[in-house]
Protein backbone atom coordinates (compact mmCIF):
# COMPACT_ATOMS: atom_id res chain seq x y z
CA UNK A 1 0.00 0.00 0.00
CA UNK A 2 1.26 3.55 -0.72
CA UNK A 3 2.08 6.31 1.75
CA UNK A 4 -1.12 8.24 0.99
CA UNK A 5 -3.33 5.31 2.00
CA UNK A 6 -1.45 4.94 5.28
CA UNK A 7 -1.60 8.65 6.04
CA UNK A 8 -5.38 8.62 5.64
CA UNK A 9 -5.54 6.02 8.44
CA UNK A 10 -3.88 8.37 10.96
CA UNK A 11 -6.57 9.79 13.23
CA UNK A 12 -5.58 13.45 13.01
CA UNK A 13 -5.22 13.31 9.20
CA UNK A 14 -8.55 11.66 8.36
CA UNK A 15 -10.33 14.87 7.33
CA UNK A 16 -7.49 16.30 5.28
CA UNK A 17 -7.95 16.82 1.55
CA UNK A 18 -5.67 15.18 -1.01
CA UNK A 19 -3.44 18.27 -1.56
CA UNK A 20 -2.95 18.60 2.21
CA UNK A 21 -2.04 14.93 2.53
CA UNK A 22 0.45 15.31 -0.29
CA UNK A 23 2.22 18.01 1.73
CA UNK A 24 2.41 15.66 4.70
CA UNK A 25 3.71 12.87 2.48
CA UNK A 26 6.71 14.99 1.45
CA UNK A 27 7.97 15.02 5.03
CA UNK A 28 7.01 11.47 6.03
CA UNK A 29 9.73 8.85 6.48
CA UNK A 30 8.47 5.27 6.77
CA UNK A 31 10.23 2.77 8.99
CA UNK A 32 9.51 -0.89 9.71
CA UNK A 33 10.16 -2.10 13.26
CA UNK A 34 10.61 -5.63 14.51
CA UNK A 35 8.81 -6.81 17.65
CA UNK A 36 10.68 -5.52 20.75
CA UNK A 37 12.64 -3.01 18.67
CA UNK A 38 13.11 0.33 20.43
CA UNK A 39 11.89 3.53 18.80
CA UNK A 40 13.63 5.80 21.30
CA UNK A 41 15.09 5.76 24.82
CA UNK A 42 15.32 8.31 27.64
CA UNK A 43 18.05 10.76 26.74
CA UNK A 44 17.57 10.43 22.97
CA UNK A 45 17.11 13.63 20.97
CA UNK A 46 13.52 14.85 21.02
CA UNK A 47 13.36 16.13 17.46
CA UNK A 48 10.82 13.81 15.80
CA UNK A 49 7.11 12.98 15.96
CA UNK A 50 5.89 9.46 15.17
CA UNK A 51 2.69 8.21 13.52
CA UNK A 52 1.81 4.57 14.11
CA UNK A 53 0.49 2.87 10.98
CA UNK A 54 0.68 -0.85 11.80
CA UNK A 55 1.27 -2.87 14.96
CA UNK A 56 1.32 -1.65 18.55
CA UNK A 57 3.81 0.49 20.46
CA UNK A 58 4.11 0.94 24.20
CA UNK A 59 5.40 4.13 25.80
CA UNK A 60 7.01 3.63 29.21
CA UNK A 61 8.84 5.51 31.90
CA UNK A 62 11.80 4.11 33.82
CA UNK A 63 12.32 4.76 37.53
CA UNK A 64 15.74 5.50 38.98
CA UNK A 65 16.11 1.83 39.94
CA UNK A 66 15.28 0.73 36.40
CA UNK A 67 11.69 -0.37 37.04
CA UNK A 68 9.46 0.10 34.02
CA UNK A 69 6.00 1.62 34.15
CA UNK A 70 3.92 1.44 30.97
CA UNK A 71 2.18 4.76 30.39
CA UNK A 72 0.13 3.83 27.33
CA UNK A 73 -0.22 1.19 24.62
CA UNK A 74 -0.76 2.74 21.21
CA UNK A 75 -2.80 1.37 18.33
CA UNK A 76 -2.58 2.06 14.57
CA UNK A 77 -3.68 5.60 13.74
CA UNK A 78 -2.22 7.18 16.87
CA UNK A 79 0.57 9.73 17.23
CA UNK A 80 3.40 9.54 19.76
CA UNK A 81 6.60 11.35 20.64
CA UNK A 82 4.51 14.53 20.47
CA UNK A 83 6.33 15.97 23.50
CA UNK A 84 8.89 17.12 20.94
CA UNK A 85 6.34 19.79 19.95
CA UNK A 86 5.45 21.07 23.41
CA UNK A 87 8.39 20.47 25.72
CA UNK A 88 11.43 22.70 26.14
CA UNK A 89 13.54 19.61 26.76
CA UNK A 90 15.76 18.56 23.89
CA UNK A 91 15.85 14.93 25.04
CA UNK A 92 13.29 12.18 25.70
CA UNK A 93 12.18 11.29 29.22
CA UNK A 94 10.31 8.13 28.15
CA UNK A 95 10.99 5.06 26.03
CA UNK A 96 8.95 3.64 23.16
CA UNK A 97 9.08 0.00 22.07
CA UNK A 98 7.28 -2.00 19.39
CA UNK A 99 5.06 -4.69 20.92
CA UNK A 100 4.55 -6.29 17.50
CA UNK A 101 6.16 -5.93 14.09
CA UNK A 102 5.17 -2.35 13.34
CA UNK A 103 5.24 0.37 10.72
CA UNK A 104 5.77 3.95 11.84
CA UNK A 105 5.96 7.22 10.00
CA UNK A 106 8.56 9.70 11.25
CA UNK A 107 8.22 13.46 10.79
CA UNK A 108 10.88 15.88 12.00
CA UNK A 109 9.66 18.42 14.53
CA UNK A 110 10.37 21.45 12.34
CA UNK A 111 8.34 19.95 9.47
CA UNK A 112 5.47 19.00 11.76
CA UNK A 113 5.42 22.48 13.27
CA UNK A 114 5.17 23.96 9.77
CA UNK A 115 2.17 21.69 9.06
CA UNK A 116 0.45 22.85 12.24
CA UNK A 117 1.01 26.52 11.36
CA UNK A 118 -0.45 26.09 7.89
CA UNK A 119 -3.34 23.83 8.96
CA UNK A 120 -4.88 25.04 12.25
CA UNK A 121 -7.45 22.24 12.25
CA UNK A 122 -4.58 19.78 12.73
CA UNK A 123 -3.46 21.62 15.84
CA UNK A 124 -6.95 21.35 17.36
CA UNK A 125 -7.18 17.62 16.61
CA UNK A 126 -3.74 17.03 18.06
CA UNK A 127 -4.65 18.91 21.24
CA UNK A 128 -7.74 16.74 21.68
CA UNK A 129 -5.75 13.56 21.07
CA UNK A 130 -3.10 14.52 23.60
CA UNK A 131 -5.76 15.50 26.15
CA UNK A 132 -7.45 12.11 25.78
CA UNK A 133 -4.17 10.27 26.32
CA UNK A 134 -3.27 12.35 29.35
CA UNK A 135 -6.60 11.53 30.95
CA UNK A 136 -5.91 7.84 30.37
CA UNK A 137 -2.46 8.12 31.97
CA UNK A 138 -3.81 10.15 34.89
CA UNK A 139 -6.49 7.52 35.49
CA UNK A 140 -3.82 4.82 35.63
CA UNK A 141 -1.73 6.86 38.06
CA UNK A 142 -4.78 7.39 40.28
CA UNK A 143 -5.32 3.64 40.27
CA UNK A 144 -1.81 3.11 41.57
CA UNK A 145 -2.35 5.58 44.39
CA UNK A 146 -5.86 4.61 45.48
CA UNK A 147 -6.31 0.95 44.47
CA UNK A 148 -4.60 -2.20 45.67
CA UNK A 149 -3.03 -4.60 43.16
CA UNK A 150 -6.21 -6.77 42.87
CA UNK A 151 -8.29 -3.65 42.27
CA UNK A 152 -5.85 -2.27 39.73
CA UNK A 153 -5.75 -5.58 37.89
CA UNK A 154 -9.55 -5.87 37.78
CA UNK A 155 -9.85 -2.28 36.59
CA UNK A 156 -7.25 -2.82 33.87
CA UNK A 157 -8.95 -5.97 32.60
CA UNK A 158 -12.27 -4.11 32.39
CA UNK A 159 -10.64 -1.22 30.51
CA UNK A 160 -8.96 -3.63 28.10
CA UNK A 161 -12.33 -5.33 27.54
CA UNK A 162 -13.87 -1.99 26.52
CA UNK A 163 -11.17 -1.49 23.91
CA UNK A 164 -10.34 -5.03 22.80
CA UNK A 165 -13.18 -7.26 24.06
CA UNK A 166 -14.60 -9.83 21.63
CA UNK A 167 -17.61 -11.96 22.58
CA UNK A 168 -16.77 -15.67 22.56
CA UNK A 169 -18.52 -18.77 23.97
CA UNK A 170 -15.86 -18.92 26.70
CA UNK A 171 -16.44 -15.30 27.71
CA UNK A 172 -15.21 -11.85 26.69
CA UNK A 173 -11.86 -12.40 24.97
CA UNK A 174 -9.23 -9.70 25.43
CA UNK A 175 -8.01 -9.58 21.86
CA UNK A 176 -4.68 -8.02 22.76
CA UNK A 177 -1.63 -10.20 23.42
CA UNK A 178 0.01 -9.12 26.69
CA UNK A 179 2.52 -11.03 28.78
CA UNK A 180 2.26 -11.11 32.57
CA UNK A 181 5.20 -8.71 32.69
CA UNK A 182 3.47 -6.26 30.35
CA UNK A 183 0.31 -6.43 32.48
CA UNK A 184 2.42 -5.90 35.59
CA UNK A 185 4.03 -2.81 34.04
CA UNK A 186 0.57 -1.43 33.25
CA UNK A 187 -0.60 -1.70 36.88
CA UNK A 188 2.66 -0.83 38.59
CA UNK A 189 3.29 -4.26 40.06
CA UNK A 190 5.75 -7.13 39.71
CA UNK A 191 5.37 -10.03 37.33
CA UNK A 192 5.25 -12.51 40.22
CA UNK A 193 2.49 -10.64 42.07
CA UNK A 194 0.53 -10.15 38.86
CA UNK A 195 0.70 -13.87 38.05
CA UNK A 196 -0.52 -14.68 41.58
CA UNK A 197 -3.46 -12.27 41.27
CA UNK A 198 -4.40 -13.60 37.81
CA UNK A 199 -4.45 -17.10 39.29
CA UNK A 200 -6.69 -15.83 42.10
CA UNK A 201 -9.11 -14.41 39.53
CA UNK A 202 -9.13 -17.78 37.75
CA UNK A 203 -9.90 -19.64 41.00
CA UNK A 204 -12.73 -17.23 41.75
CA UNK A 205 -14.23 -17.82 38.29
CA UNK A 206 -13.83 -14.20 37.19
CA UNK A 207 -11.55 -14.99 34.26
CA UNK A 208 -10.47 -17.98 32.20
CA UNK A 209 -7.07 -18.42 30.56
CA UNK A 210 -6.42 -20.60 27.52
CA UNK A 211 -2.83 -20.62 26.37
CA UNK A 212 -2.04 -16.88 26.53
CA UNK A 213 -5.61 -15.70 25.89
CA UNK A 214 -7.56 -14.11 28.76
CA UNK A 215 -11.37 -14.33 28.85
CA UNK A 216 -13.52 -12.31 31.23
CA UNK A 217 -16.15 -14.75 32.49
CA UNK A 218 -17.74 -12.58 35.20
CA UNK A 219 -17.66 -8.89 34.32
CA UNK A 220 -19.91 -7.89 37.22
CA UNK A 221 -17.65 -9.74 39.63
CA UNK A 222 -14.63 -7.86 38.28
CA UNK A 223 -16.50 -4.56 38.61
CA UNK A 224 -17.27 -5.38 42.25
CA UNK A 225 -13.63 -6.29 42.86
CA UNK A 226 -12.41 -3.04 41.31
CA UNK A 227 -14.73 -1.09 43.64
CA UNK A 228 -13.98 -3.09 46.77
CA UNK A 229 -10.23 -2.70 46.43
CA UNK A 230 -10.17 1.06 45.98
Amino acid sequence: MDKMWYLKQIDIFQDLKEPQLQKVEKFAIHKFLKKKELVYLPGDRSDKVYLLKEGRVKVSRLSEDGKEMTMVILEPGEIFGESALYSDSKTRSTMAEALDDALVCTVYRRDFEDMLKNQPELSLKLTKEIGKRRREIESRLEDMVFRSVPGRLAHLLLNLAEKYGVEKPEGLLLDVPLTHLEIANLIGSTRETTTTELNNLKREGLIAVKKRDIYLTDVEGLEDLAEVYE
